[in-house]
């Protein structure tokens, strides 16, 4: 067995160097970026009024004036008006380019209005506190041509505000892989049907599609029996036809565990099988060279799960180009010990702790085929091997698998 810090370095130096595809930008959300996107004006491109009110002179008030007559309004998206005289002033809203001549707005709430002889005025009975005031500067956030988003961003919503921003409709990102999610199993049957006695409705594959759909691409279902020669037709077929298979099943010791046999028939380089963890000691991974990569996970739902999160993830978003996660960490809330000498995933439920940082309190399963038991954990706290005991209070990486 090899330890997860080695399985982890194997798979990272075998990222697809993946196309580059140019998409509308309505259609780029959770994509990678594979270009730098660049401010085409300033940030905000005009002196930008930031509340309503009214725009004066900041001297006019700084020299004794404190009731300013109202020459017009200056709404958002108008040309810039001029304010002509020094104890004059503009009603201006919220979003709207400062006049000109003007430095200085005044909310309505610190305003008193009142018309007297036929014009409106504005009284000031909260002084402001300087030029400026309830102003966003011209260029205060970013220049024209300062770099906004670096390539190898995954495109959030707020990303994707800031693309707009400047103008482009389209943009260039990395093309998805072509996955194929492949279920092994005489046990399994269709989630449509009625399972006999001896049976079970497939999940692993439906779990695997969405996990990756999270990370903006699609997988492809298939499903295989434990038929050595059908195998042997169905993966040379798929190898072809796919950058990446992912396998669940058929990777252990088992008499009808026929994947790793087969993948060799088929000149699937094995670059390990089996790591020094629990769950998903059996995970089998290989290439073939120059060509498609392959996930063999164990069939055990928790298995699976673990080692997507753990491994086929963190590969996903590097074959797309997109920077390395920071993983956090948990606090651990109570004691536990683990006696084998393997790296243990153990399912958490996360929280806050006083001091600010994530709270991880063990969540009990039924083991590595009790699937419904993660439904009230939030992830995975990465336990290290040779160590028995450990502790309230110590501190472990932690690999969610909820947003």
């Amino acid at each position: 067995m090899i330890t997860v810090t080695e399985a982890a370095r194997l798979i990272g130096e075998n990222i697809l160097a993946l196309p580059v595809t140019e998409v509308p930008l309505a259609e780029a959300y959770g994509a990678v970026l594979r270009e730098p996107i660049y401010a085409d004006r300033d940030f905000p491109p005009f002196h930008r009024v930031t509340m309503d009110g009214i725009a004066i002179r900041y001297a006019s008030f700084q020299g004794g004036e404190d009731t300013f007559g109202i020459e017009g309004v200056q709404l958002a998206g108008d040309l810039p008006q001029t304010l002509k005289l020094p104890d004059g002033c503009l009603e201006v809203m919220t979003g709207a380019i400062l006049p000109l001549n003007a430095d200085t707005v005044i909310r309505y709430e610190d305003l008193k209005l009142f018309e007297r002889n036929g014009t409106r005025y504005a009284h000031i009975f909260a002084a402001p506190k300087g030029p400026m005031q309830n102003v966003h500067q011209q260029g205060s956030d970013r220049k024209a041509t300062d770099l906004l988003i670096p390539a190898g961003t995954l495109l959030s919503p707020a990303e994707i505000a800031v693309i707009a921003t400047v103008g482009k409709t389209t943009v260039l990102v990395s093309q998805p892989p072509r996955i194929a999610i492949i279920s092994t199993g005489d046990e399994l049957v269709e989630v449509t049907e009625m399972p006999l006695p001896h049976q079970i409705r497939q999940s692993n594959s439906y779990m695997l599609q969405a996990a990756l759909q999270e990370q903006g691409v699609k997988g492809q279902r298939f499903h295989l029996r434990d038929d050595k020669a059908a195998l042997f037709i169905e993966l040379k077929d798929l190898l072809s036809r796919f950058d990446v298979l992912i396998l669940s099943g058929g990777v252990s010791k088992g008499k009808a565990d026929f994947v790793p046999e087969v993948l060799a028939e088929l000149g699937v380089q094995k670059l390990f099988h089996e790591v020094a963890q629990r769950p998903g000691k059996p995970f089998w991974f290989g290439r073939v060279p120059d060509g498609p990569v392959v996930f063999a996970l164990p069939g055990n739902p928790v298995s699976t799960f673990v080692c997507f999160y753990k491994y086929v993830r963190p590969w996903v978003r590097a074959s797309l180009g997109a920077a390395a996660p920071i993983l956090p960490k948990a606090v651990l809330q109570q004691e536990v010990f683990f006696k084998p000498a393997l790296t243990y995933f153990l399912p958490v439920k996360i929280g806050v702790a006083t001091s600010g940082m994530l709270s991880a309190k063990p969540v009990t399963t039924g083991g590595s085929g009790d699937f419904a038991g993660l439904l009230h954990a939030d992830g995975f706290l990465e336990i290290p091997q040779h160590q028995t005991t450990f502790s309230a209070g110590e501190v472990y990486p932690f690999i969610s698998f909820r947003s």
